[in-house]
Protein backbone atom coordinates (compact mmCIF):
# COMPACT_ATOMS: atom_id res chain seq x y z
CA UNK A 1 0.00 0.00 0.00
CA UNK A 2 3.08 2.46 0.52
CA UNK A 3 4.40 1.77 -2.64
CA UNK A 4 1.37 2.34 -4.47
CA UNK A 5 0.91 5.93 -2.73
CA UNK A 6 4.45 6.81 -3.28
CA UNK A 7 4.81 5.67 -6.67
CA UNK A 8 2.01 4.37 -8.44
CA UNK A 9 -0.40 7.30 -7.99
CA UNK A 10 1.87 9.85 -8.60
CA UNK A 11 2.71 8.91 -11.74
CA UNK A 12 -0.95 7.82 -12.91
CA UNK A 13 -1.69 11.73 -11.97
CA UNK A 14 1.62 12.85 -13.73
CA UNK A 15 0.53 10.48 -17.05
CA UNK A 16 -3.56 12.37 -16.75
CA UNK A 17 -1.82 16.00 -16.93
CA UNK A 18 0.20 15.00 -19.82
CA UNK A 19 -2.53 13.76 -21.82
CA UNK A 20 -4.48 16.96 -20.99
CA UNK A 21 -1.30 19.45 -21.84
CA UNK A 22 -1.11 17.32 -25.40
CA UNK A 23 -4.50 17.76 -26.11
CA UNK A 24 -4.20 21.65 -25.47
CA UNK A 25 -1.57 22.12 -27.75
CA UNK A 26 -3.47 20.21 -30.61
CA UNK A 27 -6.47 22.18 -29.99
CA UNK A 28 -4.58 25.44 -30.15
CA UNK A 29 -1.87 24.96 -32.61
CA UNK A 30 -2.95 22.17 -35.09
CA UNK A 31 -6.56 22.46 -35.37
CA UNK A 32 -6.87 26.36 -35.82
CA UNK A 33 -4.04 25.87 -38.29
CA UNK A 34 -6.77 23.77 -40.85
CA UNK A 35 -8.23 25.56 -43.65
CA UNK A 36 -11.41 26.95 -42.93
CA UNK A 37 -12.73 26.59 -46.52
CA UNK A 38 -13.72 23.18 -45.47
CA UNK A 39 -16.68 24.52 -43.43
CA UNK A 40 -19.93 24.13 -44.84
CA UNK A 41 -21.60 27.47 -46.32
CA UNK A 42 -24.59 29.51 -44.55
CA UNK A 43 -27.69 28.55 -45.83
CA UNK A 44 -29.12 32.05 -45.89
CA UNK A 45 -28.43 33.65 -49.57
CA UNK A 46 -29.53 36.73 -50.76
CA UNK A 47 -32.46 35.61 -54.09
CA UNK A 48 -33.25 38.17 -56.71
CA UNK A 49 -36.58 37.12 -58.04
CA UNK A 50 -37.18 37.25 -61.47
CA UNK A 51 -41.10 36.82 -63.80
CA UNK A 52 -41.45 36.20 -67.55
CA UNK A 53 -43.08 38.32 -69.47
CA UNK A 54 -46.36 36.86 -69.87
CA UNK A 55 -49.66 36.92 -71.79
CA UNK A 56 -53.06 37.97 -70.51
CA UNK A 57 -55.73 39.90 -70.47
CA UNK A 58 -56.09 43.25 -68.84
CA UNK A 59 -59.45 44.49 -67.11
CA UNK A 60 -59.16 48.35 -66.03
CA UNK A 61 -61.76 48.28 -63.40
CA UNK A 62 -61.68 51.45 -60.70
CA UNK A 63 -63.47 50.78 -57.48
CA UNK A 64 -64.30 54.05 -56.01
CA UNK A 65 -65.74 55.01 -52.58
CA UNK A 66 -68.17 57.80 -52.57
CA UNK A 67 -71.16 59.76 -50.78
CA UNK A 68 -74.47 60.19 -52.41
CA UNK A 69 -75.42 64.11 -52.60
CA UNK A 70 -78.81 66.20 -53.14
CA UNK A 71 -77.83 68.05 -56.16
CA UNK A 72 -78.14 72.35 -55.87
CA UNK A 73 -81.05 73.92 -56.24
CA UNK A 74 -81.14 76.04 -59.19
CA UNK A 75 -81.56 79.85 -58.83
CA UNK A 76 -84.96 81.80 -60.62
CA UNK A 77 -83.85 85.20 -61.88
CA UNK A 78 -85.78 87.56 -63.86
CA UNK A 79 -85.43 88.23 -67.11
CA UNK A 80 -87.34 91.76 -67.03
CA UNK A 81 -87.24 94.45 -65.08
CA UNK A 82 -90.97 96.07 -63.82
CA UNK A 83 -93.71 95.61 -61.42
CA UNK A 84 -95.36 91.77 -60.56
CA UNK A 85 -98.83 92.09 -61.29
CA UNK A 86 -99.55 88.14 -61.34
CA UNK A 87 -98.31 85.25 -59.74
CA UNK A 88 -99.21 81.85 -61.25
CA UNK A 89 -97.38 79.22 -58.49
CA UNK A 90 -97.06 78.51 -55.40
CA UNK A 91 -93.92 77.91 -53.05
CA UNK A 92 -93.81 74.00 -53.30
CA UNK A 93 -95.42 73.63 -56.24
CA UNK A 94 -93.98 71.01 -58.99
CA UNK A 95 -92.77 73.20 -61.56
CA UNK A 96 -91.69 71.98 -65.16
CA UNK A 97 -88.51 73.63 -67.35
CA UNK A 98 -90.59 76.84 -68.85
CA UNK A 99 -93.62 76.88 -66.80
CA UNK A 100 -94.30 80.30 -65.83
CA UNK A 101 -93.99 81.59 -62.48
CA UNK A 102 -95.11 85.41 -62.53
CA UNK A 103 -95.44 88.23 -64.56
CA UNK A 104 -94.11 91.40 -65.11
CA UNK A 105 -95.97 94.54 -66.35
CA UNK A 106 -93.33 96.90 -67.62
CA UNK A 107 -94.03 100.01 -69.25
CA UNK A 108 -92.93 101.11 -72.79
CA UNK A 109 -90.87 103.98 -73.27
CA UNK A 110 -92.96 106.44 -75.91
CA UNK A 111 -90.81 109.60 -77.29
CA UNK A 112 -93.39 111.28 -78.93
CA UNK A 113 -97.61 111.74 -79.37
CA UNK A 114 -100.13 112.86 -82.23
CA UNK A 115 -100.92 116.42 -81.64
CA UNK A 116 -104.47 117.61 -81.11
CA UNK A 117 -106.94 118.83 -83.85
CA UNK A 118 -106.21 122.21 -82.45
CA UNK A 119 -102.42 121.70 -82.74
CA UNK A 120 -101.87 121.51 -79.03
CA UNK A 121 -99.22 119.03 -78.05
CA UNK A 122 -101.03 116.08 -75.70
CA UNK A 123 -99.36 113.78 -73.16
CA UNK A 124 -98.61 110.37 -74.61
CA UNK A 125 -100.72 107.30 -72.91
CA UNK A 126 -98.80 104.74 -71.35
CA UNK A 127 -98.11 101.58 -72.86
CA UNK A 128 -97.09 98.23 -71.53
CA UNK A 129 -95.55 95.11 -71.93
CA UNK A 130 -96.05 92.03 -69.86
CA UNK A 131 -93.64 89.44 -69.43
CA UNK A 132 -93.69 85.67 -68.09
CA UNK A 133 -90.94 84.75 -65.64
CA UNK A 134 -90.43 81.09 -66.58
CA UNK A 135 -88.56 78.05 -64.38
CA UNK A 136 -84.87 77.59 -65.47
CA UNK A 137 -85.60 73.72 -64.40
CA UNK A 138 -88.09 71.34 -63.64
CA UNK A 139 -88.29 70.17 -59.66
CA UNK A 140 -89.99 72.04 -56.58
CA UNK A 141 -90.55 75.53 -56.64
CA UNK A 142 -88.47 75.73 -53.09
CA UNK A 143 -88.73 79.43 -53.00
CA UNK A 144 -90.32 82.55 -54.55
CA UNK A 145 -89.88 85.58 -52.98
CA UNK A 146 -91.80 88.08 -55.37
CA UNK A 147 -95.23 89.89 -53.92
CA UNK A 148 -97.32 91.58 -56.28
CA UNK A 149 -96.64 95.17 -57.33
CA UNK A 150 -92.98 94.62 -56.21
CA UNK A 151 -90.59 96.02 -58.50
CA UNK A 152 -87.69 93.52 -60.00
CA UNK A 153 -84.62 94.26 -61.82
CA UNK A 154 -83.21 92.39 -64.48
CA UNK A 155 -80.77 89.65 -62.82
CA UNK A 156 -82.11 89.74 -59.44
CA UNK A 157 -82.72 86.70 -57.33
CA UNK A 158 -86.17 85.96 -57.08
CA UNK A 159 -86.62 81.93 -56.34
CA UNK A 160 -85.20 78.71 -55.97
CA UNK A 161 -85.93 75.27 -57.80
CA UNK A 162 -84.85 71.80 -56.14
CA UNK A 163 -84.57 69.78 -58.75
CA UNK A 164 -85.06 67.01 -56.46
CA UNK A 165 -82.11 64.51 -57.99
CA UNK A 166 -78.94 62.97 -56.79
CA UNK A 167 -74.92 62.34 -57.17
CA UNK A 168 -72.94 60.01 -56.45
CA UNK A 169 -69.71 61.67 -55.94
CA UNK A 170 -65.91 60.29 -54.55
CA UNK A 171 -62.02 61.12 -54.24
CA UNK A 172 -59.50 59.75 -57.01
CA UNK A 173 -55.96 59.60 -56.39
CA UNK A 174 -53.23 60.01 -58.71
CA UNK A 175 -52.96 56.52 -59.59
CA UNK A 176 -56.85 56.03 -60.05
CA UNK A 177 -56.78 59.14 -61.86
CA UNK A 178 -53.99 58.17 -64.25
CA UNK A 179 -56.22 54.92 -64.93
CA UNK A 180 -58.61 57.19 -66.39
CA UNK A 181 -57.24 59.31 -68.22
CA UNK A 182 -59.48 57.87 -70.95
CA UNK A 183 -63.00 58.68 -71.02
CA UNK A 184 -64.30 56.56 -68.37
CA UNK A 185 -67.13 53.91 -69.15
CA UNK A 186 -70.70 53.51 -67.50
CA UNK A 187 -70.40 53.03 -63.69
CA UNK A 188 -71.61 50.06 -62.07
CA UNK A 189 -73.14 51.76 -58.42
CA UNK A 190 -73.62 49.85 -55.14
CA UNK A 191 -75.64 51.97 -52.22
CA UNK A 192 -74.45 50.70 -49.04
CA UNK A 193 -77.90 49.16 -47.70
CA UNK A 194 -79.97 50.49 -50.08
CA UNK A 195 -81.61 48.59 -53.33
CA UNK A 196 -79.65 46.39 -55.55
CA UNK A 197 -76.73 47.72 -57.89
CA UNK A 198 -77.38 49.97 -60.83
CA UNK A 199 -75.66 51.39 -63.55
CA UNK A 200 -75.08 54.93 -64.00
CA UNK A 201 -74.00 56.43 -67.54
CA UNK A 202 -73.02 60.01 -66.45
CA UNK A 203 -70.01 59.98 -65.54
CA UNK A 204 -67.48 63.20 -65.06
CA UNK A 205 -63.96 63.14 -63.96
CA UNK A 206 -62.73 66.34 -62.25
CA UNK A 207 -59.18 67.84 -61.33
CA UNK A 208 -59.14 69.50 -58.18
CA UNK A 209 -58.58 73.30 -59.15
CA UNK A 210 -54.91 74.38 -57.80
CA UNK A 211 -55.60 77.64 -55.77
CA UNK A 212 -51.98 79.04 -56.47
CA UNK A 213 -52.06 78.31 -59.95
CA UNK A 214 -55.34 79.12 -60.87
CA UNK A 215 -55.58 76.64 -63.29
CA UNK A 216 -57.60 72.84 -63.81
CA UNK A 217 -54.52 70.98 -63.80
CA UNK A 218 -54.95 70.13 -60.58
CA UNK A 219 -52.76 67.18 -58.70
CA UNK A 220 -52.02 65.66 -61.85
CA UNK A 221 -49.47 68.50 -62.32
CA UNK A 222 -47.80 67.84 -58.94
CA UNK A 223 -47.24 64.05 -59.49
CA UNK A 224 -44.90 64.96 -61.65
CA UNK A 225 -45.08 60.91 -62.73
CA UNK A 226 -44.49 60.16 -59.35
CA UNK A 227 -48.08 58.06 -59.55
CA UNK A 228 -46.28 55.20 -60.82
CA UNK A 229 -43.87 54.95 -58.40
CA UNK A 230 -46.91 55.08 -55.77
CA UNK A 231 -48.63 52.04 -57.44
CA UNK A 232 -45.31 50.12 -58.18
CA UNK A 233 -43.41 50.21 -55.20
CA UNK A 234 -46.06 48.78 -52.98
CA UNK A 235 -45.30 46.53 -50.55
CA UNK A 236 -45.87 42.92 -52.19
CA UNK A 237 -44.19 39.29 -51.47
CA UNK A 238 -42.88 37.22 -54.17
CA UNK A 239 -45.45 34.85 -55.26
CA UNK A 240 -48.28 36.15 -52.39
CA UNK A 241 -50.66 37.60 -55.16
CA UNK A 242 -51.43 40.93 -52.96
CA UNK A 243 -52.63 43.77 -54.60
CA UNK A 244 -50.75 47.33 -55.42
CA UNK A 245 -52.04 49.73 -53.04
CA UNK A 246 -53.33 52.97 -54.60
CA UNK A 247 -53.57 55.24 -51.39
CA UNK A 248 -52.59 58.67 -51.71
CA UNK A 249 -53.71 62.16 -51.35
CA UNK A 250 -57.35 62.94 -53.78
CA UNK A 251 -56.12 64.50 -57.08
CA UNK A 252 -59.50 65.04 -58.03
CA UNK A 253 -63.21 63.68 -57.95
CA UNK A 254 -65.06 61.17 -60.03
CA UNK A 255 -69.00 61.93 -59.91
CA UNK A 256 -72.08 60.33 -61.68
CA UNK A 257 -75.72 61.54 -62.33
CA UNK A 258 -78.25 59.40 -60.39
CA UNK A 259 -80.96 58.36 -63.18
CA UNK A 260 -85.06 58.04 -61.96
CA UNK A 261 -85.85 55.23 -60.66
CA UNK A 262 -83.40 53.87 -57.31
CA UNK A 263 -84.57 55.28 -54.01
CA UNK A 264 -81.93 57.03 -52.76
CA UNK A 265 -81.13 59.66 -50.21
CA UNK A 266 -78.55 62.45 -49.64
CA UNK A 267 -75.81 60.71 -46.79
CA UNK A 268 -75.83 57.40 -48.13
CA UNK A 269 -72.19 55.85 -48.96
CA UNK A 270 -71.87 54.01 -52.33
CA UNK A 271 -69.15 52.35 -54.13
CA UNK A 272 -68.58 53.24 -57.57
CA UNK A 273 -67.16 50.55 -60.22
CA UNK A 274 -65.88 52.20 -63.88
CA UNK A 275 -64.26 50.08 -66.07
CA UNK A 276 -61.69 52.14 -68.20
CA UNK A 277 -61.09 49.98 -70.76
CA UNK A 278 -59.99 45.95 -71.73
CA UNK A 279 -57.15 44.89 -73.36
CA UNK A 280 -57.37 41.29 -74.56
CA UNK A 281 -54.25 38.82 -75.02
CA UNK A 282 -51.27 41.46 -74.76
CA UNK A 283 -47.84 40.86 -72.93
CA UNK A 284 -48.04 42.26 -69.47
CA UNK A 285 -45.29 42.36 -66.32
CA UNK A 286 -46.22 43.31 -62.71
CA UNK A 287 -46.90 46.78 -61.76
CA UNK A 288 -43.79 46.04 -59.24
CA UNK A 289 -41.80 45.09 -62.48
CA UNK A 290 -41.97 48.48 -63.57
CA UNK A 291 -40.73 52.04 -62.52
CA UNK A 292 -43.51 54.23 -63.83
CA UNK A 293 -46.85 53.28 -64.61
CA UNK A 294 -48.63 55.13 -67.64
CA UNK A 295 -47.38 55.72 -71.18
CA UNK A 296 -43.61 55.31 -70.97
CA UNK A 297 -41.65 53.19 -68.02
CA UNK A 298 -38.85 51.64 -67.29
CA UNK A 299 -38.15 47.17 -66.57
CA UNK A 300 -35.07 45.67 -65.93
CA UNK A 301 -33.96 42.98 -67.71
CA UNK A 302 -32.32 39.31 -65.55
CA UNK A 303 -28.92 39.58 -67.05
CA UNK A 304 -28.33 36.29 -69.23
CA UNK A 305 -25.64 34.76 -66.51
CA UNK A 306 -28.74 34.16 -64.46
CA UNK A 307 -29.59 36.03 -60.79
CA UNK A 308 -25.49 37.10 -60.39
CA UNK A 309 -25.53 39.12 -63.84
CA UNK A 310 -26.19 42.57 -63.87
CA UNK A 311 -29.75 43.14 -65.72
CA UNK A 312 -30.41 45.57 -68.07
CA UNK A 313 -32.23 48.69 -68.44
CA UNK A 314 -34.87 48.96 -70.63
CA UNK A 315 -37.86 51.85 -71.51
CA UNK A 316 -40.93 50.19 -72.41
CA UNK A 317 -43.98 51.79 -73.71
CA UNK A 318 -47.48 50.89 -71.54
CA UNK A 319 -50.85 50.48 -71.85
CA UNK A 320 -53.52 49.53 -69.48
CA UNK A 321 -52.94 48.34 -66.05
CA UNK A 322 -55.94 46.75 -63.31
CA UNK A 323 -53.54 48.18 -60.17
CA UNK A 324 -51.46 44.50 -60.25
CA UNK A 325 -50.39 44.31 -63.64
CA UNK A 326 -49.72 46.21 -66.53
CA UNK A 327 -49.52 45.81 -70.76
CA UNK A 328 -46.04 46.18 -72.28
CA UNK A 329 -47.31 47.82 -75.83
CA UNK A 330 -43.61 47.91 -76.88
CA UNK A 331 -40.14 46.84 -76.11
CA UNK A 332 -40.77 43.79 -74.31
CA UNK A 333 -40.89 40.51 -75.69
CA UNK A 334 -43.32 37.58 -74.23
CA UNK A 335 -40.89 35.11 -72.12
CA UNK A 336 -38.31 37.84 -71.24
CA UNK A 337 -37.41 37.81 -67.85
CA UNK A 338 -37.65 40.66 -66.00
CA UNK A 339 -37.08 41.78 -62.35
CA UNK A 340 -39.87 41.28 -60.32
CA UNK A 341 -39.50 44.51 -58.22
CA UNK A 342 -37.74 47.54 -58.79
CA UNK A 343 -34.05 47.94 -58.21
CA UNK A 344 -33.51 49.89 -55.17
CA UNK A 345 -37.32 49.63 -53.58
CA UNK A 346 -37.18 48.74 -49.90
CA UNK A 347 -36.16 45.22 -49.00
CA UNK A 348 -38.83 43.73 -47.24
CA UNK A 349 -38.30 39.93 -45.17
CA UNK A 350 -39.11 36.93 -47.53
CA UNK A 351 -41.18 33.81 -46.56
CA UNK A 352 -38.10 32.11 -45.96
CA UNK A 353 -36.86 34.25 -43.23
CA UNK A 354 -34.88 37.07 -42.45
CA UNK A 355 -31.81 35.73 -45.30
CA UNK A 356 -34.22 36.10 -48.01
CA UNK A 357 -35.00 39.21 -49.43
CA UNK A 358 -38.68 40.04 -51.45
CA UNK A 359 -36.68 42.88 -53.10
CA UNK A 360 -33.61 43.41 -55.55
CA UNK A 361 -30.93 45.22 -53.85
CA UNK A 362 -30.52 48.21 -55.26
CA UNK A 363 -27.14 48.06 -58.36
Amino acid sequence: MGTFRRVILPVAWLLVFAIIAVALVKIAFVDGLESSAAEPAPLAQVDIPVVPATRATVTNTVQIKGTVQSDAAQTVRSTSAGKVVKIFVEQGATVAKGDALFQIKAERAVTSAPASKDGTPTTPKPVYDYFDITAPSAGTLQQLTTLIDQQVTVGEAVGKIDPGTYTVAGSVTAAQQYRLLGKPGPAEIALVGGPAPFQCTEVTLKNNASDDAGTTSGGLAATGGGAGMGVGAALAGPGGGSQPEEGGTPTGTLSCAIPAGPEVFAGLGATMTVSAGVAPDVVTVPLTSVKGSVKDGIVWIAGPGGAGAAPEQRTVQLGLNDGSVVEVTSGLAEGEQVLEFVPGAPAVQGPMGPGQVAFAPAG
